[in-house]
């Protein structure tokens, strides 16, 4: 493979050590997560001492002192294994930590992203609500209203990946209701303060065991001091952070992929019709041939994004090069995964119907992959407009 395109030494032992970790530790957990929309809650908090939280996080402040690409090689490696597991990781460490370590201030930083590195805190981001899903910014109806030292809020947040577990949410509301979008604030909720509860657990098709659900608000005081940057200027953490984010879920649709091909390898070489393996057959080696190019340019392009983002100024995202990129990584990664798994699905056969196989877990995770972070419909309209420009 070109230099251009293969990774370092260095970077390559991290995907490695990861994909090991996941084989070892979180693919054990995973058919339990799925049958019973179990949270392994030790094992999650455990990925701390481990390394594995606060991956982009100074080793000062108790983190691994690494960058941007190096957490979607985490993330590439730990899906591959135990995606539902993957997603909860990237809620936490991206949406939320991340988002708090790029654009809070210097008490914010070292009072809560300790903890969100150690595994004493949980994360996760409150922007998606009821009535406000693609619209999520001009729809948002949830309101922070100033009274004193607190704001008090008050709404619902819906569709909340690690609501039910979480210790903190990153949560946007609306500070300004005539500004719209440029109305909006960011502000560090502790989920145990009075007014701020789990409404509902939501139980879904894939990515069962990440728990998800829909976050009450309800003259919730949250004090001034907990706005990330500043009052109606939101908007800049949510774009930055959801360029990011569009980045950091491709590598979940990468390591799914992986995954994806090597059990229909396995299967093609194992099953045996008529008298053959089903892998002498051309019909099943066609489907292996175009999953195979599928799972290579997925990997080139998430790589290219990553760099691309790798150094991403605070603040900034939500237009230009790394807007469209961004969104064209989790759109190309997203709809090339379907392809992967409706291969994978006729390769296996009648196994891949059945509940609880691998292969029909991994088919019931990629509709979320093509919702979540902005629905493929929008993740086009992205790339339009900035080609358009």
């Amino acid at each position: 493979m070109s230099s251009e395109f293969a990774l370092s030494e260095d970077r390559l032992a991290i995907l490695e050590a990861a994909d090991r970790y996941g084989r070892e530790q979180l693919a054990p957990l995973a058919r339990r997560m799925d049958d019973e929309e179990w949270w392994p809650d030790e094992a999650f908090r455990g990925l701390g001492a481990e390394g594995y939280l606060g991956i982009t996080v100074p080793e000062a402040l108790g983190g691994a002192g690494l960058d941007f690409f190096s957490a979607g090689l985490v993330l590439q490696g730990f899906s591959r294994w135990n995606y539902a597991l993957g997603l909860s990781w990237v809620a936490h460490e991206n949406l939320c930590l991340n988002n708090i370590l790029r654009n809070g201030s210097r008490e914010q930083v070292e009072r809560f992203i300790p903890g969100l590195s150690d595994g004493t805190l949980i994360g996760c981001l409150g922007l998606t609500e009821p009535g406000a899903g693609s619209d999520a910014l001009g729809s948002m109806a949830t309101t922070a209203v100033r009274d004193g030292d607190d704001y008090i809020v008050n709404g619902r947040k819906l569709f909340i990946t690690n609501g039910p577990v979480a210790d903190i949410c990153l949560l946007y509301v609306k500070t300004d209701m005539e500004k719209g979008s440029q109305g909006i604030t960011a502000l560090i909720v502790e989920m145990d303060r009075p007014g701020a509860t789990v409404a509902q657990k939501i139980v879904k098709m894939g990515f069962r065991g990440s728990p998800t659900g829909e976050l009450a608000f309800d003259d919730c005081r949250v004090p001034v001091a907990n706005v990330v940057g500043r009052k109606n200027e939101g908007v800049k953490c949510v774009m930055s952070g959801l360029d990011l984010e569009r980045a950091a879920i491709a590598p979940i649709c990468v390591g799914m992929a992986e995954r994806a091909l090597e059990l229909s390898i396995e299967h093609a070489r194992e099953r045996v019709q008529f008298g053959e393996p089903i892998a002498n057959f051309q019909m099943i080696q066609a489907r292996l041939a175009e999953m195979s190019g599928l799972v290579e340019t997925m990997r080139v392009y998430n790589y290219f994004a990553l760099a691309a983002l790798n150094d991403l100024p605070a603040g900034e995202g939500g237009r230009g090069a790394v807007h469209r990129i961004s969104a064209t990584s989790v759109m190309y990664a997203s709809e090339s995964l379907n392809r992967v798994l409706d291969h994978a699905a006729q390769i296996h056969g009648g196994v891949a119907y059945v509940w609880e196989t691998e292969i029909n877990r991994l088919y019931r995770g990629i509709k979320m992959l093509e919702i979540g972070a902005g629905t493929t419909e929008i993740r086009k309209l992205i790339i339009a407009k900035e080609l358009l420009r």
